[in-house]
């Protein structure tokens, strides 16, 4: 009697099939499934292009040569056949996209792989709502990596909505798709060897930590690295990197929406240093992913600077790949996988054709398959959960007003600036003539009722306020403005709507965008989102606002491990001291 095989042993016989398969046709003994015929390969390892077909079976490429039997091709005239391109270090959460909609943005741009580390999830829904990311990348023609958050809350001065223990850390780094541990933002515990962060250290042995070290140099740098860090993403200047990169740190250059580093780095690669660089969005927002772009708009810049197409594609493909151990993806070669883009040619880098595991998923810029429906956990849409806010609890004595941020366009670094705000009765006031803002951060998450208050330049609107429940790393609500009564109407806009963006003058709602997914995300197609996006931000800039992305620098202005000043719920951080004024 004939035994009925397992799940497990007939996944092995497929296998074993299509191994056997692929021998054949590697040697042109039997039919690929699909050969592209009349392009030129770009090769990552010898950095050179070659004219040549490629054959792939089963979602894997056979061999790069000439192979007559095929069931289907795809005829070029002398295209470029390129891996398609990885984002080494993103937060996905930042696009304001559920991940469908992000791979059904960033596909279409030739992206292939992205690495993200879930924690802005984390700091919201904890485990339970990095699972339902978990799930939501599922069947998606996107490979999804995730790095294991580290930091949550990012330090002691911010309050999260759920607790992330080491357990949690644990079991992520054991998921197939978890391929390290996620940036190290808390570095005065790193370099103070404290437990808890020993204990996270511990859990991670084995696996790449990512790191985050704003503007460090010298011996905190040095004992920093030698906790076990091998990256950095976070490099402001020349200077700071190449002491990064002697250091031994794979040297991420980062062009996100807010952050925007690649024209001071990109003089960093050379003929000895580029095997240790790639390239990182960290933040992009829907916009930009609309109107520019993802890695290919990096690929973009980075040649517009000067750097060598080949050079700078191979640092967006097999660099990445090879820095976080992904095995048979980053080039084109037999038995790689099929990931690949079209390119029109190696200047305007123009992504005809994106194909996944050897099936076209974009042309032209368009997504052509379907994505997987999948319900967004109920639990999910209901975060934000506010105590009452009363317009007396925004007052701020002029005598506890005597420092402020200062942002810097195009840099989530800011400067801690001493004020002299606008007084009246003792309390200090907006006062735009100075470009001097009030600044609130409101717990969102228990209902505390906590607020902290502080003073920010510029954003320099003339009327109105801003809100957002999207503020890192804890995202509680954090909103700027003239008046008070408009910060107050503008928090209970995005309140209401179980989180989102806001701006508000004079009482009138200017715009909405509601983000009912963890205060974070929406499900919205990426055209409509993108829209209504670049629409507020242009409400905004009517107000006065000289600031290219106001939403996504007032986004940072809470994340208390960038130097050098932050607001979080819990008052105003003075970073140049690392203490809490």
């Amino acid at each position: 009697m004939e035994h009925e095989l397992s799940p497990e042993q007939a996944r092995i016989n497929m296998w074993k099939w299509q191994w056997r398969r692929r021998i054949a046709v590697a040697q042109g003994l039997y039919e690929a499934e699909l050969v592209i015929r009349g392009g030129r390969v770009l090769n990552v390892f010898t950095e050179e292009l070659i004219e040549a077909d490629v054959a792939i079976d089963a979602g894997v490429i056979v061999g790069v040569g000439s192979f007559p039997l095929t069931r289907t091709e795809i005829t070029l005239n002398g295209q470029i056949i390129a891996p398609s391109f990885i984002d080494a270090h993103i937060h996905t959460e930042a696009s304001l996209l559920w991940m469908p909609r992000f791979a059904e943005a960033v596909v279409p741009h030739g992206t292939g792989l992205i690495v993200t580390d879930p924690h802005e999830m984390a700091n919201v829904a904890g485990l339970d709502g990095i699972c339902a990311m978990r799930v939501a990348a599922q069947g998606l023609p996107l490979n999804v990596r995730f790095t294991a958050p580290s930091c949550v809350p990012a330090s002691a001065h911010e309050s999260p909505g759920a607790e992330w223990p080491t357990s949690d850390i644990e079991e992520m780094l054991g998921w197939p798709e978890t391929v390290g541990l996620g940036e190290m933002m808390n570095f005065p515990a790193v370099l103070a060897g404290e437990q808890d962060v020993a204990d996270i250290f511990a859990a991670a042995r084995g696996h790449r930590i990512d790191g985050h070290s704003p503007m460090m140099t010298g011996v905190p740098l040095t004992g920093y690295i030698a906790a076990g860090i091998d990256s950095d993403h976070e490099s402001v200047t020349l200077e700071e990197a190449q002491e990064k990169l002697r250091n031994g740190l794979m040297i991420m250059i980062r062009e996100g929406s807010s952050e925007k580093n690649l024209h001071e780095l990109l003089p960093l690669v050379n003929d000895k240093t580029y095997p240790r660089i790639c390239f990182a969005s960290d933040d992009r927002d829907c916009h930009d992913l609309a109107e520019v772009g993802h890695v290919d708009d990096i690929l973009r810049l980075a040649i517009s600077g000067g750097l060598d197409p080949i050079r700078a594609i191979r640092m967006a493909t097999w660099n990445a790949a090879q820095y976080w151990k992904l095995s048979k993806l980053g080039a084109v070669a037999p038995g790689y996988d099929a990931n690949l883009v079209i390119l029109d040619n190696l200047t305007n880098l123009t992504v005809e054709q994106t194909l996944f595991r050897g099936e076209v998923v974009a042309i032209d810029g368009q997504l052509i398959v379907d994505l997987p429906e999948i319900d967004v956990p109920h639990e999910l849409l209901h975060t934000v959960n506010l105590a009452p806010v009363r317009r007396s609890q925004l007052q701020i004595a002029a005598v506890d007003a005597r420092k402020g941020i200062e942002v810097i366009p195009g840099q989530i670094v800011t400067r801690l600036i001493e004020i002299e705000p606008t007084t009246r009765d003792d309390i200090a006031l907006s006062d735009p003539t100075q470009d001097l803002l009030k600044t609130v951060s409101i717990e969102r998450h228990h209902a505390t009722g906590r607020i902290g208050i502080g003073f920010t330049r510029g954003f320099g609107l003339s009327r109105g306020a801003i809100a957002s429940t999207v503020a890192h790393d804890a995202h509680n609500i954090i909103a700027v403005g003239v008046s008070d009564e408009d910060i107050l109407a503008a928090v209970a806009i995005v309140a209401e709507s179980q989180g989102g963006l806001a701006a508000v003058a004079d009482g009138e709602v200017l715009g909405h965008i509601p983000l009912p997914i963890a205060g974070l995300m929406t499900y919205e197609p990426l055209s409509d989102v993108a829209r209504a996006y670049d629409a507020l931000r242009k409400e905004v800039q009517r107000l006065g606002c000289t600031l290219h992305d106001p939403f996504g620098t007032l986004a940072f202005l809470s994340l208390s491990v960038i130097p050098e000043a932050r607001l979080t719920d819990r008052g105003l951080l003075d970073l140049t001291t690392s203490s809490h004024e």
